[in-house]
This record gives C-alpha cells, structure tokens and sequence, in this order.
C-alpha cells in the first residue's frame, strides 16, 4: 500500500502529503474499531513496511495521532489506542479550545491597541515579518515567523503584559502553527489574514484591526474544526 503521493477531490485539488495520507489511513483504521482501546498498533518497522512510507513520515503522523488524543506512545513499549475519536488538540500544555478561547480575549483587542499606537518600526518590522512569510517554502521556518508575527502585534501595543502573553504561549502557538499547515494547508491562507492585520494598523483602524483579528482566529478554528471531525464524516 503505497500512500507517498494522494491527493484530495474537489474541483481544485489540493495533494495530500505523505503524512497525511498515513494520518488518515491510521486514523480511519482507529475509528472504523479495526484497532481497538487498548490495542497496540503495529511497530514502526512493520507500519513503514506496510504502508511504503519512511520511519520519519511515519513518525510525523503519529504524533500527530497523539495531538488528536488517539494514541499514547509509551517509551520502550510502543503506540497505544486510547480513543475512537479524535478529541480537542492539544499543542503543549493548552488544548486548542484554551488557546482560542483566550487569545480572542487577547489578540482581539491587542490588535486595536497596536493600530493606535504602532510606529513606523513597528511596521516596518512586521512587513518584513510578512514579506519573509509570503516568500517562504519551508513549513519550520515559516512557523517560526509565524509566532514572531504575533509577538511583533503584541509589541506594537506598547504594553510589556501583552508580549509576555504570548511569550508564554508561543511554544503552544507554534505547535498548533506546525498542525494547521501540515493537516489543514493553511500558508497561504494564513498570509493574507495577517495581511489584512497589517494593513489595518497601517490605517491606525483600531475597529477595523480588531476585526483582521478576530477573522484570523475564525479561520483558525474552523480549520481544526475541519481536521478533528471524524476522517468519515460526509462532506
């Protein structure tokens, strides 16, 4: 069973990374009850064997099964079902819920007080922040610039409080980055919602900043909606 190269149907037609190809075949498995609670999936030599994917690959989904609160892996023992449906994500030491749930009680209004007080550094700094996103092609270092994009809101505040918040989660935030883009293809969707920020506080909108935000974390949430929905739901 080679799953190295799928893609997904619609009229345009998005390829599908070998991880995630694995991801849904291990995941489908999981929920179909083919492997039951408790159960322990074969090692990873004989997954790799089966599914003519790379130990690295391979790896990637299941940490990514392990985000989902499908899996546990235990040192030395191997992967075991722990549930038959995906749960809220957890990126660290937050769920996806408490991210979200308390970046919009942050982000939001940060956003507004940047459009206020932003300088010109400070938009200087986040477009080339923004310029360096749209450029790149490597998923790491986007992500990296990804969390400094949120800092670089944060700063432009000129509240210390508000960057030590997101200093505190960005280990979090940058987990929950790696996810979306790996499973929900989010990149370039990502550019333009931060874009759009961008050009609020050029414009010194703080309504109009608060709503680039809150966009951005909508969108956000529906993409991890879309991943952590059973892999057999219709539509």
């Amino acid at each position: 069973m080679n799953l190295s190269d799928s893609q997904t149907a619609g009229v345009v037609p998005r390829r599908v990374s070998a991880m995630e190809a694995v991801l849904t075949h291990l995941r489908g498995a999981i929920e179909r009850g083919e492997y039951a609670i408790g159960d322990k999936l074969p090692s990873e030599a004989g997954l790799c064997r089966a599914l003519e994917v790379s130990r690295p690959v391979l790896r990637e989904a299941l940490r990514a099964l392990q985000t989902m609160g499908l899996t546990v892996s235990k040192t030395g023992k191997g992967t075991f079902v722990v549930a038959r449906a995906a749960a809220d994500p957890t990126f660290g030491d937050y769920t996806a819920g408490d991210l979200l749930e308390v970046r919009r009680h942050i982000e939001i209004p940060v956003a507004g007080y940047a459009a206020l007080r932003r300088t010109p550094e400070d938009l200087d700094h986040l477009l080339q922040l923004l310029e360096r996103m749209e450029r790149e092609t490597d998923t790491a270092s986007w992500v990296a610039l990804d969390t400094l994009f949120h800092l670089a809101v944060a700063q432009a505040a000129h509240n210390p409080v508000f960057r030590r918040f997101i200093e505190e989660i960005r280990d979090a935030l940058a987990r929950q980055s790696a996810f979306l883009n790996e499973l929900g293809g989010r990149r370039e969707q990502s550019d333009r919602e931060h874009r759009a920020i961008v050009e609020a506080l050029a414009d010194g909108s703080q309504p109009d900043a608060a709503r680039a935000m809150s966009h951005h974390l909508d969108c956000v949430e529906a993409t991890l909606t879309d991943i952590v929905r059973p892999a057999h739901a219709p539509g």
